[in-house]
């Protein structure tokens, strides 16, 4: 590894990662993570000695390879690797680094670009559904700036269009998986859901909180980060992930009601620091729950009319998602609206 290894750095959504091509990276697991952490420069609460950006967002990795079988035309597997724990975890995906598979793919020569678009059937390998997303590439080149603008992220970008199915249950093995739409924990009304990531949704209100505080003021509060940790560590097991001490799943979303035009405000922590957003499947499992009678918090929700998306509000702006829900429930498909950008393409050298 002394000669580096090639690596392309990509905004993708509201997160910034390093994205790989398998074939680049050791095969064995284990070496491969401690490749990554060193890459990325952890365990260290600045990440001075690698890539890493010191906060979970930008302490991601995607590594994408070939389709493996199936309906798809490149398996995409998540890594969320730690800040200050040397950890390395695939028990969720990254909807948000999702937004930049497609374009790393036909830049990378898996996936032949269109005249004008192109869309990329991805394999999310950490949970086994399939997305779909479509991007700009006139001329047969990728395009990355464009005019939609995302809560979150200055200036503007490419619209990348992301659509999920059979991602319900896709963790855990079902929609709910308790097999309660509210569970109680810790004397707090929660619902616990899987529609392509764990999340337990619970009322701001009951946590002793508006639902309105900007992140700094939810960082400093020790005590709101032990509540959080009981809930979702006994939520973990109620929603059979077993221990989830050192996981980033479940990850715990505390709603409001909305105030600025949405139709749901949100503070979403992972695990246990609050989100400068949400995450794309975070947002829309919890919009899922939501649409649920009897789900907690589910009066707070102002559902827009049939066919609008719901605006998920967060402590950077908003989030659109479309949830089309049938009966059972079940879940019929989900999209969202992403950009994404290209910031680096090169050689990355990890630390000894």
């Amino acid at each position: 590894m002394s000669d580096g290894i090639r690596c392309m750095l990509l905004r993708g959504g509201t997160s910034k990662g390093a994205y790989f091509l398998a074939e680049d990276l050791p095969s064995d697991p284990a070496e491969r993570d401690d490749l990554l952490l060193r890459v990325m420069g952890t365990p260290d609460a600045r990440q001075i000695d690698g890539l890493g950006g010191a906060q979970p967002v930008t302490s991601k990795v995607a590594i994408v390879s070939p389709a493996g079988g199936g309906d798809s035309d490149v398996d995409y597997l998540f890594l969320q690797i730690g800040v200050e724990e040397a950890t390395v975890s695939d028990r969720q995906t990254c909807g948000n680094l999702l937004a930049g598979v497609g374009q790393f793919a036909v830049e990378r020569g898996l996936v032949p670009a269109g005249p004008e678009s192109t869309s990329v059937r991805v394999k999310m390998v950490n949970t086994g559904s399939i997305a779909v997303s479509t991007f700009a590439t006139p001329g047969g080149v990728v395009r990355y700036d464009g005019g939609t603008a995302i809560s979150g992220v200055p200036g503007t970008a490419g619209t990348v269009e992301l659509e999920f199915t059979g991602t319900e249950g896709s963790v855990c093995g079902s929609l709910l998986p308790t097999g309660n739409v509210v569970d109680e924990i810790d004397g707090v009304p929660v619902t616990c859901v899987d529609n392509g990531m764990p999340v337990v949704v619970a009322r701001a209100a009951d946590f002793g909180l508006t639902g309105y505080e900007p992140v700094g003021e939810l960082a400093g509060n020790r005590e709101l980060a032990e509540k959080i940790q009981s809930l979702r560590l006994k939520a973990g097991k109620l929603m059979g992930l077993g221990d989830v001490s050192a996981a980033s799943v479940p990850k715990t979303t505390l709603v409001a009601a909305p105030r600025e035009g949405g139709a749901i405000s949100t503070r979403t922590f992972i695990p246990l620091k609050p989100h400068p957003s949400i995450g794309v499947l975070g947002a829309v499992s919890v919009v899922t729950a939501l649409m649920l009678d009897g789900a907690a918090g589910h009066e707070l929700f102002a559902a827009p009319a049939p066919g609008e998306p719901v605006g998920v509000e967060h402590p950077t702006g908003a989030l659109e998602v479309g949830v089309d829900l049938g009966p059972g429930p079940r879940v019929l498909r989900s999209t969202i609206i992403r950009t994404a950008r290209k910031l680096f393409d090169g050689t990355t050298f990890p630390r000894p």
